[in-house]
């Protein structure tokens, strides 16, 4: 149910360098900062959406799309290093001045994440309603390198400083000073990954906030901090990212066609042909489907018997229905080939990354 107490802001800055005017650049057809207004309200508990910016253009765009803009932010928390502290406690201030409105939670929907799941949203405001004792949650997903292999450079190995605080930038090919980032294990840059912590790091998708955390202790973070483990970053910084989510957000309005090859990608290879005994690919079958029930047209093709003329088709047929495949046609009579080229191929990774 919708909860006053529960609000959104949507921190929306006009200024860009990396991808210029990304907050309102289109993206399949919307704005960037669209995305994050509609997940707001189509939270369970969200009961206000406010977007904060410094530009009037993006407040007529966000108030087109369904948000709040009762103010424009102060042209000096709209700078490059302004802080998400500034623009929460200028919002939040203003509010409770103004209004005498004052949330007990305050979630931050980034509009640089157009792909966001809602339930997400949701199942951390329910957490932060559930235990009191939490001051706030961010989201954290596993990191791809091992932070214990990492190290700090600099001219004094024993200073404080990084290479980038110091302004220092090493030359390539010399030795220099270094020190682990992390202490708290032995030599751990010497011990096999596996051993090592798996280390988290925050994607910036989702963060709430206690109120009372911003206003009165003047922090976006509070002391007990609690992490949402996701699987997913979708935060847009650069061209590639947003070629990325410009892609994904495509295929999940639908419409789009889908052609998978059988064998290699829906069933596993056997040995002399014997597609009889192939095994499912689940997780590819679970993508498949995913695509079916976006409204993609899923188109099924094959090389089964190309080579020996042996008629798979009924084998085939029943493997699909065994194994609870979504399509809409089935092909046979690709030809075989040692490698096929493609210049609209979507790698089985991809899909996997997107939607398993």
């Amino acid at each position: 149910m919708k909860n006053p107490s529960i609000l959104a802001i949507i921190p929306a800055r006009s200024g860009s360098k990396s991808v210029i005017d990304k907050n309102i650049r289109e993206i399949d057809g919307k704005p960037m900062l669209a995305y994050s207004i509609a997940h707001a309200k189509e939270s369970e508990h969200i009961g206000r959406v406010i977007l904060s910016t410094d530009s009037e253009k993006y407040a007529q765009i966000g108030r087109d799309y369904g948000a709040e803009v009762p103010f424009l932010r102060p042209a000096e928390y709209a700078t490059d290093t302004a802080l998400d502290f500034d623009v929460f406690y200028h919002a939040l201030s203003w509010l409770k001045e103004q209004e005498g409105y004052v949330p007990e939670l305050v979630v931050q929907l980034r509009p640089t994440y157009p792909v966001r799941n809602v339930e997400d949203i949701d199942n951390m405001i329910e957490q932060m309603l559930a235990d009191p004792s939490i001051d706030s949650m961010r989201c954290i997903a596993p990191a791809g390198e091992v932070a214990h292999k990492m190290w700090l450079l600099g001219k004094d190995a024993d200073s404080d400083l990084s290479d980038a605080a110091a302004g220092f930038t090493p030359e390539p090919c010399k030795a220099l000073p270094i020190r682990p980032l992390l202490n708290d294990i032995p030599e751990a840059y010497n011990m096999p990954r596996q051993q090592l912590p798996r280390v988290y790091y925050q994607n910036a998708c989702i963060d709430v906030i206690r109120s009372r955390v911003i206003l009165e202790e003047h922090s976006m973070s509070g002391k007990n901090i609690a992490g949402y483990v996701m699987r997913e970053n979708y935060d847009i910084d650069t061209e590639e990212e947003f070629a990325r989510a410009k892609e994904r957000l495509s295929i999940m309005n639908g419409g789009k066609r889908f052609v998978f090859d059988i064998d290699g990608v829906i069933a596993g290879f056997r040995k002399g042909l014997d597609y009889d005994s192939a095994p499912p690919n689940t997780p590819m079958i679970e993508v498949i489907n995913k695509l079916y029930d976006m409204g993609n047209e899923i188109i099924l093709h094959t090389a089964r018997g190309y080579v020996t003329g042996i008629d798979w088709s009924e084998v085939t047929k029943k493997q699909m229905q065994d194994w609870g495949v979504k399509y809409h046609e089935l092909h046979f009579g690709k030809p075989n080939a040692d490698y096929y080229v493609d210049d609209k191929s979507l790698d089985m990774k991809r899909l996997l990354d997107y939607f398993s």
